[in-house]
């Protein structure tokens, strides 16, 4: 059948297809629903089924999606390894993404099979729905895609896809150059009325009714009798009325089954009936089954029908599922918890549960406990805490902190109960280990102590052991790293006693962590040693902490040249896991290693993609925070204000000198620039006596420094780094020197504007060149102040005349962005790189103040930056 309005799409289908020949190709198909989004996929399939081999898969609306569903439609399609891997997920209650990785590498051996093959299709519907494993997956693909020669096509309804769907974060991080876009509006008023001519129907009212939507227009237009039904609903009720009581009995029960009902579901059902259903449109063959014709119709149906008589159906169609040994269990779950059986709910959701993270989907373990857990009221106290516990533990990994700490609390209020001193103790180090996620640091020292006190009091195992290294874990957070050592000792001792390796690499990275951080090197030996333990037992979680240690404290320590390959490695390793709580950590941490050595261009890019999507409990985000609000602070942007208050109350909260120390020292800058040195002294207070009491030399120097510009301090701490006591003593040349040699022209040009008026002179060119316009007009003042008669200008003419402080080439940029044109179009215009252009934009946004591009062409206007339109 044509397709109207559609031939723009479909050309687009064709040409990705021609191009994937070169490499992989992406078309992200959007609309609402009914918009024709699988008419479309239908049509194109059909036509390039000669050339092109179509793999096809769909997501399903369950209350908790099955893992991977669309990889296992594609499977038995295919057969062979993937179909081989997928039945050993099914079978495995294995931990955590032990099977992910087998299941994605398995389906890429397929996408990448000989050349002499047809082109690989691989469509997978329905996005929308996709499960959190799903959501990897495109990812995955996304990655690794362009090494393949085949199109992936994507659908979804972008209607259903609010501001916080997790989808959003998937395809923005699809590789550009690889995706188009084909959205899919409704049609317009000629072509309803074309469709309503070919139907031998009156248009009058039908675009009003439908709003163009193709599904709608299709349905009333089948419709039997005169007029135009103003639902979707009396539509179906009306093509309900037409069919015998079987039929619709059959079309209910199907109703109630996610996407597809299989033979043998309605093995029950008199044949006719469904026969009925089929030969009157409402129903359509699916598979070895039926299916509605439309989503929205079987939605009608269901919607039609009383809660009981719905329940009632669940209850059949789990009856019917519960006995077969090929069933997912996420569909038991479905289905009991629309029947209302809590027994049944509380017998297969656990099950559920525990299958899931088989393929790495923590979102989905999450849901199935949220189900189980309203309905274990009448369960005993240990088995509702044991299920509070699990719901907990799926919480942390899937990063909802705030509800994995609740959960925890009352699981432990009801071990409390009970009395059992080892599930007491472990859900103490939980909570201690939850607490300090969620940023109360105080809260966390509190219950892991109560933890290593019960703990002790019973026999020593695996429990004890980690307790103990909760505790040397967060010594080490809050610097105190003698006692950290001490506590790891013990955990170690105790867990190569009883064989715990789990434990024993987990408290090696924090003894490591504790050792490097009080200056001993032998500190960098232990944590390459845990992270190669870590990852030979598969323990990616422990392996991650210690390169992220490593590399973090390698840019704390100014130990920069090694900062920059450690960060790296820690990025390539995090990334390639999926753990992006880390990853977006790390890239924070580079942010300030590249702020520090003058590339403020990539800091800003970087900290904005750390920032990039929802927010993360605890202080993994403050670096990327503090570096962005620095940012703005220098190029003068009246946002910094807020933002640095906001994130060091945060960070003030947690008494920790890895959040205090900068977010006090970045405070205190900014209120030095406004010219308020008073405040500048008590924020850099804030943080002073707890990084020389912590021997920090960088952070005590620091701090130190900006108590001495505000006129508190006169002299430096004996721990503090040589360049700041040079500073401090007068020497500022050596001061300045040091920081050239460490490749700090910022910091440089601090010192350099504490000595003469040549030196001055020179800090003043290297702020002009770095953009921070505010740091600069700060200097002249003070130059001015000092009395001296000719204080050198700003720059011109490329950044004199634009009060943000443009650089030539942000002015370049901005005028092609102003344009319309994209990075791409830009970069070839000017001969650089598209991820070179990307950071020139960042920097324009941040120095403009203005969250996107259409604002900072609005703002390039407004000031006479760029000509008018």
């Amino acid at each position: 059948m044509e397709l109207l309005e559609r031939a723009d799409p479909l050309d687009a289908l064709d040409e990705l297809l021609t191009a994937s020949a070169a490499g992989g190709r992406i078309a992200l198909v959007a609309g609402e629903a009914g918009a024709g989004k699988s008419a479309l996929v239908s049509a194109f399939t059909a036509a390039v089924g000669a050339q092109a081999r179509v793999l096809q898969g769909g997501c399903d609306p369950l209350l908790t999606p099955r893992a991977l569903g669309p990889l296992h439609d594609i499977g038995r399609q295919v057969g062979g390894a993937l179909a081989e891997r997928l039945a050993d997920s099914r079978a495995a209650d294995g931990r955590e993404g032990d099977r992910q990785g087998v299941l994605f590498d398995a389906l890429l051996d397929e996408l990448a099979g000989p050349r002499q093959r047809r082109r690989p299709v691989l469509v997978i519907e329905d996005a929308h729905w996709a499960d959190e494993a799903t959501l990897d997956l495109t990812a995955f693909l996304g990655r690794r895609l362009a090494g393949c020669r085949a199109l992936l096509v994507l659908t979804y309804r972008d209607d259903e896809v609010g501001p916080e769907h997790p989808l959003h974060a998937v395809l923005a991080g699809l590789p550009r150059a690889l995706v188009r876009r084909l959205p899919l509006p409704p049609l317009s008023t000629a072509a309803v009325a074309e469709l309503a001519r070919r139907a031998g129907r009156s248009p009058a009212g039908l675009y009003q009714a439908t709003g163009g939507n193709p599904l709608l227009v299709t349905e009333v237009l089948a419709a039997a009798g005169p007029g135009v039904p103003p639902t979707v609903r009396d539509l179906v009720a009306a093509r309900l009325a037409a069919l015998s009581p079987a039929a619709r009995e059959v079309a209910r029960l199907v109703s109630v089954v996610p996407s597809r009902t299989e033979s043998h579901l309605l093995a029950g059902e008199p044949a006719a009936a469904v026969e009925e259903c089929l030969a009157g449109g409402l129903l359509v063959p699916a598979e070895d089954g039926v299916r509605f014709r439309h989503e929205l119709l079987g939605r009608a149906v269901r919607d039609g029908l009383s809660p009981v008589r719905r329940a009632a159906l669940h209850a059949a169609v789990l009856a019917r599922l519960a006995d077969r040994s090929d069933v997912d269990v996420a569909r038991l779950v479905h289905h009991a918890h629309h029947a209302d059986d809590a027994a049944a709910v509380l017998r297969w959701a656990p099950l559920a549960a525990r299958r899931a993270p088989a393929v790495g989907a923590h979102r989905q373990v999450v849901a199935h406990y949220a189900v189980a857990l309203p309905r274990a009221a009448g369960l005993p106290a240990a088995s509702r805490a044991e299920l509070l516990e699990a719901y907990s533990s799926a919480a942390y990994l899937a990063g909802l902190g705030t509800e994995a700490l609740a959960a925890r609390r009352q699981a432990l209020a009801l071990r409390e109960a009970d009395g059992d001193t080892v599930p007491i103790g472990e859900n103490l180090r939980w909570l201690s280990r939850l607490c300090w996620w969620t940023g109360d640091s105080a809260a966390a020292r509190a219950a892991v102590t109560r933890a290593v006190e019960v703990l002790e009091s019973a026999p020593p195992g695996r429990e004890l052991a980690m307790a103990y290294s909760g505790m040397a874990q967060l010594l080490m957070l809050a610097n105190r790293d003698d006692e950290a050592i001490d506590w790891g000792g013990r955990a170690l001792a105790l867990a190569g006693r009883i064989g715990d390796r789990d434990t024993e690499a987990h408290a090696l990275v924090n003894v490591g962590s504790a050792r490097l951080q009080r200056g001993d090197p032998d500190g960098v030996e232990l944590l390459e040693q845990a992270h190669v333990r870590a990852a030979l037992d598969g323990l990616d979680d422990h392996a991650a902490r210690a390169l992220v240690n490593l590399a973090t404290m390698s840019v704390e320590r100014y130990d920069l040249d090694a900062a920059g390959a450690r960060l790296d490695r820690a990025l390539e390793f995090t990334t390639g896991r999926d753990l992006d709580g880390y990853a977006r950590h790390l890239l924070g941490y580079r942010a300030r290693l590249r702020l520090l050595r003058g590339d403020w261009t990539g800091a800003l890019a970087d900290a904005e993609s750390a920032l990039a999507g929802s927010g993360q409990p605890g202080g993994s985000l403050v670096p990327a925070l503090l570096v962005r609000g620095l940012l703005r602070s220098r190029y003068g942007d009246p946002a910094a204000a807020d933002e640095l208050t906001q994130v060091a109350g945060w960070a003030y909260g947690t008494g920790e000198l890895q959040f205090v120390g900068p977010a006090a020292a970045a405070l205190a800058e900014h209120h030095w620039l406004d010219g308020e040195p008073e405040q500048a002294a008590a924020e850099a207070r804030r943080g002073y006596e707890l990084a020389v009491a912590a021997g920090q030399p960088w952070s005590a120097g620091e701090l130190a420094y900006w108590r001495w510009r505000a006129g508190e301090l006169t002299s430096a701490p004996e721990v503090a780094a040589s360049p700041y006591r040079r500073l401090l003593d007068g020497d500022w040349a050596g001061a300045a020197d040091e920081w050239r040699r460490l490749g700090c022209p910022y910091r440089r040009a601090e010192a350099l504007a504490c000595g003469d008026a040549e030196a001055a002179g020179e800090a003043l060119r290297i702020l002009d060149a770095l953009g921070a316009v505010r740091t600069a007009r700060r200097l002249r003042a003070e130059l001015r102040g000092r009395g001296l008669a000719r204080v050198p200008r700003g720059p011109r003419p490329a950044t004199a005349a634009n009060p943000p402080g443009l650089t030539a080439r942000q002015l370049e940029v901005l005028a092609l962005v102003a344009d319309g044109l994209s990075d791409a179009e830009i970069a070839a215009r000017l001969s650089l790189s598209a991820r070179t252009v990307g950071h020139h934009v960042s920097a324009v946004l941040g120095k403009l103040a203005v969250p996107n591009r259409g604002q900072a062409a609005a703002v390039a206007r407004r000031q006479g930056l760029v000509p008018p339109t």
